[in-house]
Order: structure tokens, then C-alpha cells, then sequence
């Protein structure tokens, strides 16, 4: 059968639902990846932006970029034109917000204005908070070959980094090999959850479980390209030098940055600058709206911050958020309105349950489409638990062996001297070691760039995963 006359019970075509999907929520052939790579620069106004993010490898090796920051003018918005130059303007004002925080010894506490007027409203256009979000650091900011799939990640280099390093680029662009990749099953699943959420029509199950394979196989193949993160990732490298550019200013005390960053919004009469004190998460794969699709998809009921169950709230104070909930504010507007599109057609676990529920009465079809469900949450649980391998080797062993070098060399009687730099590796590295020095476990409470304690939340989330796959009678 053609792939664009589908079964009358999955409702629109491929086509049709291809073509609805990218003009109401940006999703596209590539998923949440624009469709075709994103721009390279920016009109003539913008010279001075382009130049200067080309620019940001050397200038943060060479201690001047706060500088450069500084003397760039305060240029309006008005010049952008295109959803694509408002997305590279994100990248860019992005990656300079970043460089100019984290980018010397103590982290700097006020932006200069020059970069938070037109960041304030770049991000207000596309529904994002004004950080490196994953959508500036991975979704938008990478170039292909002619012709490449965004799937093959030796075809895509990263467009910006801090570092200038390929260990960065390879960071960054298995990310977005795994978004393209997962990208394919989207409008499969799409039509997927609209049968699964007919109430009187009969369902075609097999059409359902031909759907759930191809999202298996589709998960099988992102957590292989996750896997190749070692082949030009260096653990230290990211540990060191990368991943301390990637934090926000949320639970970022001990990193220097007490009452977040402050961002400068309007001039008064003197020409003194004012704005508000912000506290945002860093970017971090959590922010990647192909990992919520999948929760949406299967049923994973996520809790809390993710850190440990959910607590009651005293009085008639309304629940806490959960992280998973939260994270959709850092995600673009149209990507966070798709998540709640399919969140209102109900999940396959639902139907799965139902079914399991009424065993005796299930047909073979019905039997083959829950078992194509479990399948598909045990190799999703799978991938989180390639995550959790993954964060280990590059931010828990390398964490700990800071710690122990600082032990080595820079304790005192007094106990743990801080560095000189004063960044998220540092600051991980003096708590560990100050643990071990008082006699506690050496591993620390590592904080993901996000925000969250890093391995409680993702064991959670792995389990939770498997939870939805659990089907009781």
C-alpha cells in the first residue's frame, strides 16, 4: 500500500498530515528540526552580531569577549523579517548571553544591554525564555552538506560554539541526528493517537501496531546515535570546557550567580539602564520536545521536580510542577502547543490498559497491539538508561576525579580552597571535595545544567518510563 493512501481508520494521509503538522506547530519532515538548515547570517543591520558570535571561540580564549560585548551597539528588531532570521538572532544573542555570564573568572551577574534589549524581545517573538535553550544551542544552529539527511551526523557541523572544538560539534550534532531520526515517526504516530482516541468507530489495531514499530525501531536507532557520543566527545573536554557554558542562573548559588542575572530593559532620562533580576535553567537535552512526544505517546507519568516523588502541599496551595512540565516553557511556542495537541487525544497506554483490562474478550490483533506497546516502553526505558551511561561518563567520573585532584593539591589545614575559576565544573569539584575531606561519599549532588539533582532525576524518569509499560488487569 502506498504510504500516502492510508487506511481510512488513521484519518488523514501522510500528506495531509505532514502538511498540517509543520503550518500549525513548525513540526516538520526533520520533527522539531526547521526543514532546511538554518540561516548563516543575518541582514547587513545585524553585521555586527555576525561578526562577533564568529568570533567567540577565540575571544573567550583570550579573555576579551565581555569586552566586544560592550561596545556593540543596541540594535532594534525591526529588521528581522523571517521566522528563520528571528530564530538566528535566538542563536546568536543566545550564545553571547552565555560567553558574557560564564565566560571569565566569576561569572558576570548583569548582561549588558546591548544583548538583553534585543534578547528580551527575540525571545518574547518566539515564545522562549531569554537563555541557551537546546532549541538555540541544537535545533537551530547547525549547517549539512547539500543534499545530507540531518540523520547522519558525520553530514551536519555545529554553526557556533564556545569552544571552537569538534568535541563540541559532536555534542551538539548528535542531538540533532537524534531529533531528525525520531522526526520520521512523528506524523505515523500522530495519526496513531487520533485512532487510539475513536470511541466508536471500529480500530484497526494492525495499523496501530505497524505504527508502534516503526516509533520502536525509530527510539531503537536514536539511542544508537547516542551511543556514538564517544567517538569525537572527549569526556573532560565536554566536563571542563563546554558544559560549563551551558548553565543557567536557576540553583546556580554555588556557582556564583546567587540572585540569578540581571537584564537590562529601558533607559531613563539620564541614560541609566534598569531591568529585572531572572533566574532561568540552562539548556539541556530535557528542553528536546522529542523525549515529551514519547512520554506523550506511551503514558510516562512523570512526579514532582523529577528528583523524588511528589510531596503534599500544605493548605490549598496547588501542586507543585513537575520538571517535565516546567521544561515546556523553554521549548518554542508552536512545539509546546503540539505537545498539548496530542496530550488531548489521550495516550496508547490508555487504550493498551483497556484492553488488558478485558483480556478474555481481545482479539489476536488486539493481544499483538499491547505487546507492540510493552516492546516500545522497554526500549524507550532503554534509551534513558543509555542516558544515564552517558551522563556518568562525562559529567559524574570526571566530577570526581576534579574532586580528587583538588584533594591532591589544594587542600589546606582550613580545608578546600576554591579555584580560580568560578563556573558549574568548579563548584562541583570544591562540594565533592569539601564531602570527602568531612568523611562523607565522595560522589556529589550534581546538578544538571537544567537545573535538577542529575542522576535521582533520571533514574526516575527511566522508571517511570517502565512504570507506563506495566500493564495490569
Amino acid at each position: 500500500m502506498s504510504p500516502h493512501a492510508l487506511s481510512p481508520s488513521l484519518g488523514r494521509t501522510a500528506d495531509e498530515t505532514a502538511a498540517y503538522l509543520s503550518s500549525k506547530f513548525a513540526v516538520t519532515s526533520n520533527g522539531f528540526l526547521p526543514k532546511e538548515a538554518p540561516l548563516k547570517e543575518l541582514p547587513p543591520y545585524y553585521a555586527s552580531w555576525d561578526a562577533l558570535i564568529r568570533r567567540l571561540p577565540q575571544l573567550l580564549r583570550a579573555g576579551a569577549l565581555r569586552e566586544k560585548a560592550k561596545e556593540l551597539e543596541v540594535l532594534c528588531t525591526d529588521e528581522l523579517k523571517t521566522e528563520a532570521q528571528w530564530r538566528r538572532a535566538y542563536v546568536i544573542l543566545g550564545f553571547l548571553g552565555q560567553a558574557y555570564v560564564w565566560g571569565g573568572c566569576q561569572p558576570a551577574e548583569v548582561l549588558p544591554a546591548a544583548v538583553s534589549v534585543p534578547f528580551l524581545r527575540v525571545s518574547e517573538h518566539l515564545e522562549l525564555p531569554p537563555v541557551l535553550t537546546y532549541a538555540a544551542s541544537n535545533l537551530w544552529n547547525f549547517t549539512c552538506r547539500p543534499g545530507a539527511d540531518f540523520t547522519d551526523v558525520d553530514a551536519v557541523q555545529s554553526m557556533h560554539s564556545f569552544t571552537g572544538t569538534e568535541d563540541e560539534s559532536w555534542f551538539f550534532m548528535i542531538s540533532v541526528a537524534m531529533e531528525a531520526q525520531a522526526g520520521r515517526a512523528i506524523p505515523a504516530m500522530t495519526r496513531a493517537l487520533e485512532t487510539a482516541a475513536k470511541q466508536k468507530s471500529p480500530r484497526d489495531y494492525d495499523a496501530l501496531t505497524r505504527a508502534l514499530g516503526e516509533l520502536t525501531a525509530s527510539i531503537a536507532q536514536v539511542g544508537a546515535l547516542l551511543e556514538r557520543m564517544h567517538e569525537r566527545c572527549d569526556p573532560d573536554v565536554f566536563y571542563h570546557q563546554i558544559r560549563p557554558f551551558l548553565a543557567g542562573s536557576k540553583n546556580m548559588e554555588a556557582a556564583g550567580l546567587p540572585r540569578g542575572v540581571l537584564y537590562p530593559e529601558h533607559r531613563d532620562d539620564e541614560g541609566r539602564w534598569h531591568g529585572s533580576w531572572h533566574q532561568w535553567r540552562g539548556g539541556s537535552n530535557g528542553q528536546s520536545s522529542m523525549i515529551q512526544f514519547f512520554d506523550v505517546v506511551f503514558g510516562v507519568e512523570h512526579t514532582n521536580e523529577g528528583n523524588s516523588r511528589a510531596s503534599p502541599t500544605p493548605g490549598d496551595q496547588p501542586a507543585a510542577r513537575s520538571y517535565h512540565d516546567e521544561v515546556r516553557d523553554y521549548m518554542p511556542g508552536p512545539h509546546r502547543r503540539f505537545l498539548v495537541h496530542v496530550s488531548q487525544q489521550g495516550s496508547l497506554r490508555e487504550l493498551a490498559q483497556k484492553i488488558q483490562q478485558q483480556s478474555s474478550t481481545a482479539d489476536e490483533s488486539q493481544k499483538r497491539f499491547c505487546a507492540a506497546y510493552v516492546k516500545a516502553t522497554e526500549v524507550l526505558g532503554t534509551l534513558r538508561n543509555k542516558h544515564i551511561q552517558i551522563v556518568t561518563r562525562y559529567i559524574i567520573l570526571p566530577a570526581q576525579r576534579a574532586a580528587r585532584e583538588m584533594m591532591e593539591k589544594q587542600i589546606n589545614d582550613e580545608g578546600v580552597e576554591a579555584p580560580t575559576k568560578q563556573n558549574l565544573a568548579t563548584s562541583s569539584a570544591v562540594k565533592s571535595a569539601a564531602k570527602s575531606q568531612g568523611g562523607a561519599a565522595e560522589e556529589p549532588e550534581l546538578r544538571g545544567t537544567g537545573g535538577t539533582t542529575l542522576i535521582p532525576f533520571l533514574k526516575q524518569s527511566r522508571d517511570e518510563t517502565f512504570e507506563a509499560g506495566h500493564l495490569r488487569t
